[in-house]
């Protein structure tokens, strides 16, 4: 294979939050990181949420790559050096890294094995099914690096099982959880250094991680109305902070009576990427208004709560919790089940079930939980021109506790009893 030695330059600062150190590097040849400060969306049924249902595979072997790559039983040129970030400002936007998974898989089939590339574009059709008819997923996990220099992953069997489920509604062949989980770890060891910083080994507690971002797109070319006849799985990872940048700090959310996220029987339920679209004109409305947020109602009734963009949310009256139950149109959300059995565990009573906009009004704490947010307290709701804060603009105790709690396991600076941490070395 080709290398090129990659000169990077000390006093660039890219997307205002990290600087690259000066020094020469043997690198996969493709592609030199290439780096934008822009941002990106993450980030998101069955009846309760206990587990997903999985579609039945069958086993074939398709799809070539169609760009140099590195198998990933194989070596590959990953650069030793770090990379400063700048955790407290670096934000949620898109870095650029080294490396990116690509798999391929014919309409049928199974998908095979994956390989390792250097990050950078991709080519497809104009005829593409996801260009054409969005066939297309996405999940959002993170990596956290600890105090002793390991990596954790947490939870990557429910982003898999919950791609699949949503591969079959959107009739996309899709990864079995071992290649989803295998390929996740392969793309963050590739990309180790962009979770190294100089001061620290890890990013400190509650600013940042390593977001990773599998991708699953009907790649073949069609032109009537039906499935694509290739699929692509991918992953690239960014290091990131705060998705709100009020961070821990609580958020203001608008309610939104005439735009709806989803409707029954459609597709609400699944991580598909036109649910992020159809936001994003509500959302880009409430930010111009200073709002943080947009929290959507059921579009039957529009008095029952749903979910926030991007986010899962959560009502705290007393000592009950309570979160809209999973029917079809909310997203079943890693975060929100964790925070479910944390919640239990810690001795709250948590109900899953229809939440009017009555209620919400009258909590005593809100707050959103999601990969990207992980728990985010809401300040106030502003509903039909009238707005009601909770608390004193300051962090519930109970959305303090269940954060406290969720992060210590994701860190790995308490045991894990609920097996929910996969180690990387």
């Amino acid at each position: 294979m080709e290398t090129s030695t990659v000169f990077l330059n000390a006093a660039t600062t890219i997307g205002g939050g990290f600087r690259r150190h000066t020094t020469s590097a043997t690198l996969l040849s493709r592609n030199p990181y290439l780096t934008t400060p822009f941002s990106f969306l993450p980030p998101n049924k069955l009846q309760h949420q206990s587990r997903f249902n999985l579609p039945n595979t069958t086993t074939t072997t398709c799809g070539t790559n169609i760009a140099p790559a590195v198998g990933v039983n194989s070596p590959v040129s990953v650069p030793s050096d770090t990379v400063d970030i700048n955790w407290d400002t670096i934000g949620f936007g898109l870095v650029h890294t080294d490396h990116m998974y690509t798999m391929k898989c014919s309409l049928g089939g199974s998908f095979s094995k994956g390989e390792l590339v250097p990050f950078g574009n991709i080519e497809l059709s104009p005829c593409a099914g996801v260009l054409n008819y969005g066939q297309g997923l996405f999940e959002g996990l993170k990596a956290y690096r600890t105090e002793d220099d390991n990596i954790l992953l947490f939870r990557p069997e429910e982003n898999a099982k919950r791609m699949m489920m949503g591969a079959e509604r959107m009739c996309m062949p899709s990864p079995s959880v071992d290649q989803f989980i295998q390929a996740v770890k392969d793309t963050v060891l590739a990309n180790e250094r962009w979770h190294l910083v100089s001061c620290f080994r890890y990013p400190p507690p509650g600013k940042g991680s390593l977001y990773i971002r599998p991708l699953l797109i009907g790649s073949g070319s069609v032109l009537g109305l039906a499935p694509a006849p290739e699929y692509t799985f991918m992953i690239y990872v960014s290091p990131v902070g705060n998705y709100f940048k009020e961070g821990l700090s609580p958020i203001n959310l608008i309610i939104e009576t005439e735009m709806h996220r989803a409707t029954p029987g459609g597709t609400g339920s699944v991580k598909t990427i036109g649910n992020y679209a159809a936001v994003l004109k509500a959302q880009g409305a409430a930010k111009a208004k200073g709002y943080s947020d947009v929290l959507y109602l059921d579009s039957v009734h529009k008095k029952y709560l749903e979910e926030v963009s991007s986010c899962n949310i959560f009502i705290v009256k007393g000592n009950s919790i309570s979160t809209p139950d999973i029917k079809g149109t909310i997203l079943p959300g890693i975060t929100r089940k964790s925070i479910i059995d944390v919640a239990r565990n810690e001795g709250f009573q948590v109900e899953e079930r229809e939440v009017t906009v009555d209620e919400l009004l009258d909590a005593d704490e809100v707050f959103c939980t999601g990969t990207a947010v992980v728990v985010s307290p809401v300040g106030s709701i502003t509903y039909l021109g009238k707005s009601v804060t909770y608390g004193s603009h300051g962090v519930g105790l109970v959305s303090q506790q269940l954060y406290s709690s969720l992060t210590r396991v994701q860190m790995g600076l308490v045991d894990d009893k609920m097996g929910w941490i996969v180690k990387l070395k």
